[in-house]
């Protein structure tokens, strides 16, 4: 009777709470349910059937266009439906340019000037509540016939992309609705709440895209990015989930932990809009909260890059029912509910916008207006970005700026500043004299000091650190030495390319594109040989230097009939440099039959991926691997390590993760396969388990023991937050010093190379000659936050080691070499790692 009766009442609540607003509106539009075949909240709405309510609605609605601004990894469309009044939509592209006059300053702010509000949702895929709830606003917009909507529509151009992260949408779409039953289950414990590895959160790469708005790494972001600045909106809404067991929340976040850049009328905002939300939810007696969790400092997230760009960004928290239904500790919550809830903030976003429209729109305009005046009082004028030999590297980090609206200009001259010459053709300026000033001064930030410091994301970003660009602050500009246009990408001029009937063609392996290169010549059957040192070669140009690591393919050693028009072919796809050698006589370094060219095969790359590692870091290696090595990694659970033929591979490589279930049978099997001349690869978790293991002969610092090198006495309950931040290295940027002449590090330029570190667990250097590749300088913090405590203990660790096993060999690396996939400057140890794994040989002591 018990259970009939709590049915029936799950029954009574999904009914209620079906119902998202109490008007009558427009027959003539379709409500979603009409398009769908059911209530939204009753099932997940799949992104095709999104896409398929929003192109009808656009169709049949005088209220709403609908644009297609990209497409995700899986070629799902990025949809943005733009709702405004028909008289705005017939002018929509003039309302932009007059408000992008606006906010550069060439036009006053009009007093019939409608708000921009963009209402971003579901970055996350599986916090579905958010892209259901777009279908509800969507459908009451266009539909109602209130006069408040009305005036709304006049007042405001309002933006509406209903699914940021489609991969990831559809992902845990299929999963919630795989597990409905004719009657929802509550029970936190049913699968259908416990999603499988990897969860529907990320997108196809497994990356969370609300850490990419800086980044853009993924074309979902891209999109994003370029009709933010398109539109420059007052307002972004950025709607999310959190636990079961919470309520709602919405900004103001924690106040002293801001990005001190944001200027204090943007809180001020905020607040205002604030109460919009309460009285909102205060109507319906809906519980919520603010001020008490996240913050708006990290400036790459949803609710951070409009704060320093000149919106007001809005962060939205919705309990989640992680399915249909879930119980909670206030009671029964029911997906419905969720989508309600979302539903609501929306409309409270709209009409606080509306209502406060002549304030943000001055708001945006003072914004930009404060910043030049910022920017002129600045002691520090600018940056010089300088890269010698790695110009898609360089230029990678040149079109992300361009991306972001940052001018940059190339040095036209040799320009004198200080000690230091930079040398035209290699050398961009960076004015912080631009409309992007305090986006750009955050881009830069070497900061190492706050106010709070405890933070919800990482604490340093630094775009050139991440790019491994050398930049230098300057106080005067370079004037007459800087070309008046900013930079812009270009195709490069066709590159020098293979001469016939060479005795050797050489392809350097300082560009960032040259793993990819060599990857399609390998796949070709292409032989090629890596110089393990430099040398100098004779080309019919005369004597040329190359630098080791170069990639030689002796014409007497390839096996293919036509293996000359297929080296042409690759040089001719990648665009890189490829120099004829007319002999194999060098004058300086080994000549080209040394064994100082060793052989470079084809890599069988296996990546250990699934439950129990940690699936971010796992998919930025598998993105890392396929961008910039050109590989597309076998994956493998680490569950099935045991069952599965280790034989094909020639690398194996464990991402951060926990281990522990491995037992002597896997590390047998690694060892084994290892000794037989297989490459292993560890680093952060996976780094430490390969010591524990003892494949791996080097030492670990745990984050157990080094937490305790935080003072913990004479605390009270009170500092218990302030203890966990000191303790936790959330995300800072430390120095790492190279051993250039190791294979490992071939291709980098300078023996500083910065690393991102987001664990306090930390390698001891080896006590073996040749082991230790990299370690941390003496003082190796860079950016970002760590405790002053943890600093001596870094300066003692090693950052990368490496040693034979047998045949083959192990390496291990402290810290994530392809953070967030933006840290190309790192990412090039664990392609070495690939490519010249083999090429070293290091025997430490205890092998001996």
């Amino acid at each position: 009777m018990k259970k009939l009766a709590f049915f029936i009442l799950l029954c009574c609540i999904w009914q209620a709470q079906a119902a998202y607003f109490n008007e009558t509106v427009a027959r003539e539009v379709p409500a979603p349910e009409h398009v769908l075949g059911f209530q939204v909240g009753e099932w997940h709405a799949r992104h095709d059937q999104i896409q398929r309510y929003f192109e009808v609605l656009a169709a049949q609605s005088a209220r709403a266009q609908l644009e297609v601004i990209g497409s995700t990894h899986e070629l799902r469309p990025l949809l943005q439906l733009v709702v405004s009044s028909p008289d705005n939509l017939a002018r929509l592209d003039d309302i932009r340019q007059q408000h992008l006059a606006q906010v550069r300053g060439s036009r006053a702010v009009s007093e019939n000037s409608p708000v921009i509000i963009w209402l971003g949702y579901g970055v996350h895929g599986n916090e579905p509540s958010a892209a259901n709830a777009a279908l509800v606003l969507a459908h009451y917009l266009t539909a109602s016939n209130n006069p408040e909507v009305q005036q709304w529509l006049q007042q405001a151009v309002i933006l509406i992309q209903p699914s940021l992260n489609p991969d990831g949408h559809d992902r845990f779409a299929l999963w919630a609705n795989m597990h409905r039953g004719k009657t929802p289950v509550a029970d936190p414990q049913h699968r259908e709440h416990i999603e499988p590895w990897p969860n529907g959160r990320p997108n196809h790469y497994w990356f969370d895209l609300n850490r990419d708005w800086l980044l853009l790494q993924h074309p979902e972001s891209q999109a994003r990015i370029a009709q933010f600045h398109k539109w420059q909106p007052n307002i972004v809404g950025d709607f999310h989930e959190m636990g079961t067991n919470s309520s709602y929340f919405f900004q103001p976040g924690i106040p002293s932990r801001n990005y001190p850049l944001t200027p204090e009328r943007n809180f001020e905002l905020t607040r205002i809009l604030a109460g919009f939300h309460a009285q909102a939810f205060d109507q319906r007696g809906q519980l919520y909260y603010t001020e008490e969790s996240f913050d708006d400092f990290y400036v790459g997230k949803g609710s951070t890059y409009p704060d320093i760009t000149g919106s007001v960004g809005i962060l939205f928290e919705q309990a989640s029912s992680r399915g249909h239904v879930q119980e909670s500790i206030n009671g029964l919550l029911t997906f419905a509910d969720t989508i309600k809830n979302q539903f609501d903030a929306s409309l409270s976003t709209i009409r606080g916008g509306v209502a406060n429209r002549q304030g943000l729109l001055s708001y945006q305009q003072e914004f930009f207006q404060s910043a030049a005046q910022q920017a002129r009082a600045e002691r520090v004028k600018g940056y010089v970005l300088t890269e010698t030999q790695d110009r898609s590297r360089l230029e990678a980090l040149l079109q992300l700026l361009a991306q972001h609206q940052i001018a940059v200009y190339p040095l036209t001259q040799d320009w004198q500043y200080e000690q230091t010459q930079f040398r035209a053709g290699q050398s961009y300026y960076v004015p912080l004299q631009q409309t992007q000033y305090r986006l750009l001064k955050a881009a830069f930030s070497t900061d190492k000091n706050f106010n709070d410091n405890t933070f919800y994301d990482v604490s340093a970003w630094t775009l050139p650190y991440a790019y491994n660009i050398a930049f230098t602050a300057v106080n005067r500009e370079p004037g007459r030495a800087v070309a008046e246009q900013p930079w812009q990408w270009q195709p490069r001029a066709r590159q020098t390319g293979p001469q016939a009937d060479g005795y050797a063609y050489v392809l350097n392996w300082q560009d960032q594109l040259a793993p990819v290169a060599l990857h399609a010549m390998l796949t070709e059957g292409l032989v090629v040989r890596a110089a393990l040192g430099d040398f100098t070669g004779s080309t019919p140009q005369g004597s040329r230097n190359f630098k080791a690591g170069a990639m030689v393919l002796p014409a007497g050693l390839q096996q293919h009939p036509d293996w000359f028009f297929r080296l042409q072919r690759i040089q001719e796809r990648f665009n890189l440099p490829l120099y004829t050698l007319t002999t194999g006589l060098t004058s300086r370094g080994s000549d080209l039959g040394s064994n100082n060219f060793t052989p470079v095969q084809l890599p069988q790359v296996l990546l250990v991926a699934g439950p129990g590692v940690n699936s971010t870091e796992a998919g930025e290696v598998w993105y890392n691997l396929e961008r910039l090595a050109g590989i597309s990694p076998t994956m493998v659970e680490p569950e099935r390590l045991s069952r599965i033929n280790l034989s094909r591979y020639t690398h194996i490589i464990l991402p951060d993760g926990d281990y522990r279930s491995w037992q002597e049978t896997e590390i047998n099997r690694l060892r084994q396969w290892a000794q037989q001349g297989g490459v292993l690869w560890g680093h952060k978790r996976g780094a430490a388990w390969l010591v524990d293991a003892k494949l791996l002969q080097a030492g670990v610092w745990s984050g157990s023991e080094m937490s305790k090198l935080i003072p913990q006495q004479d605390l009270t309950y009170a500092d218990k937050e302030a203890l966990a931040g000191k303790q936790r290295i959330a995300g800072a940027i430390f120095n790492a010093e190279l051993d250039l002449s190791h294979p490992l590090t071939f291709g980098i330029n300078r023996k500083d190379l910065p690393v991102f570190k987001n664990s306090n667990m930390l390698l001891q250097p080896s006590s073996s000659p040749f082991v230790n590749v990299g370690w941390y300088s003496s003082e190796p913090h860079l950016a970002g936050y760590t405790a002053a405590e943890y600093i001596p203990r870094i300066a003692q660790g090693a950052a990368l080691v490496a040693h034979n096993l047998g045949r083959g060999r192990v390496i291990g690396m402290t810290d994530n070499p392809v953070f967030r996939g933006y840290f190309q400057g790192s990412s090039r140890l664990l392609i070495n790692a690939i490519y010249l794994g083999q090429s070293f040989s290091a025997v430490p002591q205890a092998e001996e």
